[in-house]
């Protein structure tokens, strides 16, 4: 994946390659957000003051001392501790931006989570089973096409007033398609 400068890659600690975020995305003038490991080992550098009520718990500069580390990532690190207190689990957000506040970090990394989870969505309620191209443009298509029906048939079912469930109208669809059946008739079990 070509890195483009001044741009953010927000991603998960299993993805943690200190060599790969140094060479590919610090040297290229880009921007990381990920959640540290909790036995990173480093050094603090200095402690930003932190309002605990938007959940910051610290914000620190830090440096690596691991000897392994420390010469795949020479450089500062920004990291932050977030606590999200809807069920108290702490988070540490590492980044080589040091311009943003420690909140803005962790609303970037939530932001990549709502992703994930539309993604998640995406395959469990579009059921694309196989992409019928390869190339990044086929693929773009077909995740389009299929977005773009499941809002149509969203939209026909608010439409319709249909007291049913989005995913039982869908199935109902889906096996009916072929039949001169007015769709309000289908779920009104008269014909």
């Amino acid at each position: 994946m070509p890195i483009e400068p001044v741009s953010y890659y927000i991603m998960d600690k299993g993805y943690t390659d200190f060599s790969r975020l140094y060479q590919k995305i610090t040297t290229q003038n880009a921007f990381f957000v990920t959640r540290a490991k909790d036995n990173l080992s480093h050094t603090v550098i200095k402690n930003f003051e932190v309002d605990k009520n938007n959940g910051v718990l610290e914000d620190k500069l830090i440096s690596l001392y691991g000897s392994y580390t420390s010469k795949k990532y020479p450089d500062v690190l920004h990291v932050v501790t977030y606590e999200n207190f809807s069920n108290g689990t702490l988070y540490h957000f590492m980044t080589n931006d040091f311009s943003l506040e420690a909140i803005t970090i962790a609303e970037l990394y939530r932001d990549c989570w709502k992703i994930e989870l539309f993604f998640k969505w995406i395959k469990g309620h579009l059921k694309i089973k196989a992409f019928y191209g390869i190339s990044e443009n086929a693929v773009k298509c077909q995740i389009w096409i299929t977005i773009c029906t499941y809002l149509i048939v969203a939209i026909a079912k608010k439409k319709l007033e249909l007291k049913v469930s989005l995913y039982t109208f869908t199935q109902t669809l889906g096996l009916t398609l072929f039949e001169k059946t007015d769709i309000k008739e289908l779920f009104s079990g008269k014909k």
